[in-house]
């Protein structure tokens, strides 16, 4: 396990300098703007997804192939559907930033990359009751073919809802890159946290924990490039991959939904509440303002710094009774927390339109 974290923390950190050269040669530039989500003062570049991808990758799978990743709960397909999906965000991200793309285009590479994982294999079997016990997810099975010697089967409703999960939190992470070191340092909070639920007595989860050190250890490297005043942005293959990395593990490792939930709970409720505020106002849903919490902390007043610390303060708490209580806990925490996001949420709004109109 340290030896994977250490790999990917190394990897990344000494290539990140190479692939924010490559991005500049390349004209792959974030351009300072009058935007409210254009925050950098400087020409930045991105591509930053790329070192940490590809460090990822080479990692696990020299792992496998010197067979010291440990053998357990998580099967290889599931592990290369992982890989495959991250190289499909690697290159739709990369073009993404170089040309561009359009909304639609970007959700074709996005939804592509889950299909991958869930067609591998990574599924949501079962939910455990609040109550006490597991609610069984089994239900139709069919074949769709075989690839590569691999039976590709859809089970409903498990793939359905570990797609609509995976995608959650891929586009969770997205939109929230929007200030230095956010994404990467929460991703390394959250992978670190999952480390600890996987090393559990009664889970004892070796496998798994390996897979999040190493998914630590390279965005904790590229957090060093990253953090404020950044000198490399994640980019759109950098900022998708931090959410798909940890909804496939939050699957994989044995259905961990909501303890993943709990830690990223402030960015994936905040996203849900720009989403409505959206469709309230009328407001194309894809195109990106000022609404989500951090630009609204930035607006009241809060440093940058500050308001990042607050996101990083929130998963660890949050992380932290996700890790320690019962799953009925967990839903009274999220009940709790979602209801203080509105709150908040409202507040900031009014606040906001206040300050609009007396300036």
């Amino acid at each position: 396990m340290l030896l994977a974290a250490c790999l990917c923390f190394l990897g990344t950190l000494f290539l990140a300098p190479a692939v924010a050269r490559a991005a500049r040669y390349c004209k792959v530039m974030d351009q300072p703007g009058s935007l409210e989500r254009k925050r950098q003062r400087r020409p930045t570049p991105l591509w930053g997804g790329v070192a940490i991808i590809v460090v990822f990758s080479v990692v696990v799978l020299g792992l496998q192939y010197l067979k010291l990743l440990p053998h357990g709960l998580v099967a290889w397909n599931a592990i290369i559907g992982l890989l495959l999906g991250g190289g499909i965000l690697l290159v739709g991200g990369m073009l993404d930033d170089r040309y561009s793309l359009p909304p639609w285009a970007q959700l074709l590479w996005t939804v592509a990359a889950v299909l991958v994982v869930v067609a591998s294999g990574v599924t949501i079997s079962s939910l455990r009751n609040p109550f006490g016990g597991l609610i069984s997810l089994a239900g139709t099975d069919i074949g769709l073919g075989v690839f590569f010697g691999h039976a590709i089967r859809m089970h409903f409703p498990g793939d359905v809802l570990a797609f609509v999960w995976i995608l959650t939190l891929t586009y969770t992470t997205k939109v929230l890159d929007g200030l230095d070191g956010l994404v990467a340092g929460l991703t390394t909070i959250a992978a670190v946290l999952i480390i600890g639920v996987a090393l559990r007595p009664e889970l004892n989860q070796p496998d798994v924990a390996v897979l999040a050190a190493a998914g630590a250890g390279a965005f904790a490297g590229f957090l060093v490039w990253n953090a404020p005043p950044a000198l490399i942005f994640l980019g759109e293959a950098g900022s998708t991959f931090a959410g798909f990395f940890l909804g496939c593990l939050a699957v994989i490792s044995g259905s961990k939904v909501a303890t993943t939930l709990l830690i990223l709970g402030v960015p994936v409720v905040d996203l849900a509440l720009v989403i409505i505020g959206r469709m309230r106002d009328r407001k194309r849903v894809a195109v990106g303002d000022g609404r989500h919490l951090h630009f609204r902390l930035l607006a009241a007043g809060v440093s940058e710094k500050n308001a990042v610390l607050f996101f990083y303060a929130a998963a660890i708490l949050f992380g932290l009774v996700g890790l320690l209580a019962s799953t009925a806990a967990k839903v009274v925490s999220f009940v709790l927390l979602s209801g203080v996001m509105v709150c908040s949420s409202r507040y900031l709004e009014r606040r906001g339109k206040r300050s609009k109109i007396t300036s």
